[in-house]
């Protein structure tokens, strides 16, 4: 049955995702068009390089995210995290990301954006300089780049730049003859479960997000640096968050996210199996009851009917 897939970012809660992903597997779904913003980009890039969710868990399972916050500036207090902010805007560099992506995705045969020949994928990022989402490889056109030959771990490492925390990645833009900056996604849109939307829709369209969540431990702020990090992860958290849609319900996977932060990059072993089993309950819970049907029936808007009828496709998911 085919679907499409948007996932949301919340970096290392992405565990959270893989699990209620393999439920969707485990129901027969194959994904036609992926999207994805920050860490769900790096799910999106995997799964339409022909990747399954059982790869990707043991594959995240073992790495060492920490590898993504190297602290050679930082060994010098103070002086060395300003002056890295200040000649690289950010704390982190993205390239250790963007490598081991590419990696994987080698791995697959894929390396830019022509060779993914079975599934789409579109990837969310901010352009901070001209003040514009960019949904790539699409939008690259705009800055004179050939969609086609564009590197996909390069959009994905540009979907995870967090303002601050990760270097921007700088994209000159060949109309105004001046370099872009461009961040994370989720500055501007977080959870796009928009992106495929059609009248009327020939499959479903699944959204992979993380359930908002109340409470907890409050961030500390010692210093401008933390409380500069506290706006934007609060930020994140709160994106698209507020409620969410009535025709979005049904086709919104919701994923407790167990109070774990996006950059808990040194989290144990135990609480990544924890939000693997969330994200498998929480999907275990929506397909319980659902069925195509009545998505198309709560997905029905302007007065369209539609009208269901078994194909020999089962394009459709019924």
């Amino acid at each position: 049955m085919r679907a499409d897939a948007v996932l949301e970012g919340g970096g290392i809660k992405a565990f959270g995702l893989v699990g209620a992903l393999s439920v969707a597997e485990e129901k027969g779904y194959e994904w036609k068009r992926l999207a994805g913003t920050s860490a769900g980009a790096i799910i999106a890039s995997l799964l339409a390089a022909g990747y399954r969710s059982g790869e990707l868990y043991r594959l995240l399972y073992q790495h060492d995210f920490t590898r993504f916050t190297p602290d050679t500036w930082h060994k010098i207090p103070w002086i060395g995290t300003v002056l890295r902010l200040w000649i690289h805007k950010g704390l982190y560099p993205g390239k250790p990301l963007e490598q081991w992506v590419g990696g994987l995705l080698a791995e697959k045969g894929v390396y830019t954006f022509a060779d993914l020949k079975e599934r789409e994928l579109s990837i969310i990022a901010s352009d901070i300089s001209r003040r514009n989402l960019l949904v790539l490889p699409r939008d690259l056109e705009d800055y004179g780049i050939h969609p086609a030959k564009f590197s996909v771990a390069r959009a994905v490492r540009m979907s995870c730049s967090i303002p601050l925390f990760f270097d921007p990645v700088k994209v000159y833009h060949r109309a105004s003859k001046a370099v872009s900056y461009v961040v994370d996604g989720g500055v501007l849109s977080n959870f796009p479960v928009w992106i495929f939307d059609k009248n009327p829709p020939r499959w479903p369209t699944f959204g992979f997000r993380f359930l908002s969540e109340t409470g907890g431990e409050p961030r500390r702020i010692n210093g401008p640096i933390s409380l500069l990090r506290a706006m934007f992860l609060t930020m994140l958290d709160a994106h698209d968050n507020r409620h969410i849609k009535e025709q979005d319900k049904i086709r919104t996977i919701q994923v407790p996210t167990l109070g774990v932060e996006m950059t808990d990059f040194n989290l144990e072993e135990e609480r990544r199996r924890a939000l693997f089993e969330a994200g498998v309950d929480a999907a275990r819970c929506f397909f319980r009851d659902w069925t195509f049907k009545r998505y198309l029936a709560d997905r029905c808007t302007d007065g369209i009917t539609y009208r269901i009828r078994p194909s020999k496709s089962d394009e459709g998911g019924v």
